[in-house]
């Protein structure tokens, strides 16, 4: 159980494990269990990338909107008749929350009987065995895989499997899903799967499909990390033309579509991490008619995405109006208003620019004026004590690098004329080092010579008897200065140790005897 703890943690972002912990505490609030589920749980242990997170909750996720609202998730859309919410939370990361579900087929094509259900009743009404396990996010469990169908091993294996034989008959969106797998892992399918999935294309199934199930997987065409070779495997296995009867490889914009990942692959090396999805689905549809696009968009769940792809092309021409305009005069300007501008804009109008002008600015934001960047002149700002340490360091950086991309620092006279009025003031010089020796001693002797002198001086005139200071044996042979207008201090000396004796005097009685005898 500790494993898959600490395999979780280390394979999410740190976005991502915010946004785990959000709805896991919310949803422990509302006394909701609350488990980790489907493709989260197969990316986190097969080590893909994880593109989003499902949730299941033993519960009706639809009570924990306002909570979730509250703080700070974004709800996109929900479906009042499966009971799920599509958020997006913060770091831009996609979340589904769904509620534990039973689904009971009684025709194909027809619309499944859903009921409540436990986890493991949840799990079994899925697709692939791949996509059947769940990861306790509760208290006391938190970690415990629940794999019933054996789905690591599958994923060890590198295979994709269904859970039963009626898979392609419930459901005939999985044959997409399964087509789809295939291609983004580069996994083989099982075979016994392969011979339901012919079985199913004998049968004509894929007619039974749902509007829902063709929304959900026009959708997830956006996510792909390599959409075009997902659509050119789709048209070979003649699923293209369900998603749309005009859709083919003919109808996308190849060459877009690639400096699309080329160039996103080239902005996450930066550090920004947009959104590409709005701008797959704008190129994979280039050539389709508006009213194709218009039917595709209404049937996507995710509304924030569609209005993302409605509004794409006329947000990049504003922008590009305003990179040929005044507010990106400078070269300074113009680093100003792409650094400010949302990601996914710069990154559609990288593709899709037709002005010169634009194109080139663009190429110089991410190009160029980086080696600028690197050309900060640290030995100059060392010299000057302009530190990291200092609060005012980034803005000081940042007004350099403006300066340099505009071409006024150019020599390094320049560069100190405009530094060193920014420079701090040099620290305190260090306190001098202790004293030894004979040095030391005479130094704690002189607030002693002090203390003595001190009462003496201060002694009013015409009043009391010579004042005598005691002085410590230490002290003993050290003379003390006279003070003016004040008595005399005896000099203290030690005692020799070899005195001469006293010379004997007489008794009384002997110098009696003495005068007797001089009579």
């Amino acid at each position: 159980m500790a494993d898959y703890i600490y395999t979780m943690e280390i394979r999410l972002t740190p976005d991502q494990q915010r946004g785990v912990t959000l709805v896991q505490d919310i949803a422990r609030d509302a006394g909701m269990n609350i488990y980790l589920t489907g493709g989260a749980v197969r990316d986190i242990i097969s080590g893909f990338p994880i593109r989003d997170l499902d949730f299941t909750v033993q519960g009706n996720p639809l009570k924990l909107q306002k909570q979730l609202e509250h703080a700070g998730a974004v709800v996109a859309s929900a479906d009042d008749d499966l009971k799920t919410l599509y958020l997006v939370l913060q770091g831009n990361v996609r979340a589904e929350i769904s509620t534990a579900r039973t689904e009971r087929y009684e025709k194909t094509g027809k619309p499944p009987i859903v009921a409540p259900g436990t986890i493991i009743e949840d799990l079994r009404r899925r697709d692939f065995t791949i996509n059947a396990m769940a990861l306790s996010l509760n208290p006391g469990s938190r970690g415990l895989l629940m794999d019933p169908f054996n789905g690591a091993a599958d994923i060890e294996a590198k295979l994709i499997r269904i859970l039963h034989n009626y898979s392609f008959m419930e459901d005939p969106s999985r044959l997409i899903r399964a087509a789809r797998f295939a291609a983004r892992f580069h996994w083989p399918i099982e075979e016994r799967t392969q011979a339901r999935i012919q079985s199913a294309k004998e049968n004509n199934y894929i007619e039974y499909i749902t509007d829902r199930a063709i929304g959900q997987e026009i959708e997830q065409l956006a996510y792909e990390d390599d959409p075009l070779h997902i659509v050119r495997v789709l048209e070979k296995e003649e699923l293209l033309k369900v998603l749309n009867p005009h859709w083919s490889t003919a109808k996308v914009d190849t060459a877009g579509l690639g400096q699309l990942i080329k160039t996103r692959q080239q902005m996450n090396q930066l550090g920004y991490t947009p959104d590409p999805s709005p701008a797959v689905l704008y190129l994979l549809t280039a050539r389709l008619g508006d009213k194709d696009i218009a039917d595709m968009r209404k049937l996507i769940p995710r509304k924030d995405l569609v209005a993302a792809w409605k509004d794409l092309e006329d947000n990049a021409k504003d922008l590009a109006r305003r990179l040929v305009g005044k507010e990106a005069a400078t070269p300074s300007r113009t680093w100003k208003l792409l650094s400010e501008s949302r990601p996914e804009m710069v990154l559609f109008l990288e593709v899709t620019a037709k002005q010169q002008a634009v194109a080139q600015k663009i190429k110089n934001f991410f190009g160029k004026w980086r080696q600028v960047q690197q050309k900060l002149p640290l030995l100059e700002m060392t010299e000057l004590r302009i530190t990291p340490q200092m609060p005012e360091y980034p803005k000081i950086a940042h007004d350099v690098f403006m300066l340099l991309l505009d071409g006024k620092l150019r020599s390094r006279t320049e560069i100190l004329k405009f530094l060193k009025p920014l420079s701090p003031p040099p620290p305190p010089p260090p306190p001098p080092p202790p004293k030894r020796g004979r040095a030391a001693k005479a130094a704690a002797v002189a607030p002693q010579a002090a203390a003595v002198a001190a009462p003496i001086s201060g002694k009013k005139k015409g009043k009391g008897a010579p004042v005598v200071v005691p002085v410590p044996p230490a002290a003993a042979k050290v003379e003390v200065a006279k003070v003016p207008n004040s008595p005399k201090v005896e000099k203290h000396e030690s005692p020799k140790k070899t005195a001469k004796p006293l010379k004997k005097t007489a008794s009384p009685k002997k110098k009696a005897k003495v005068k007797k005898k001089g009579r």
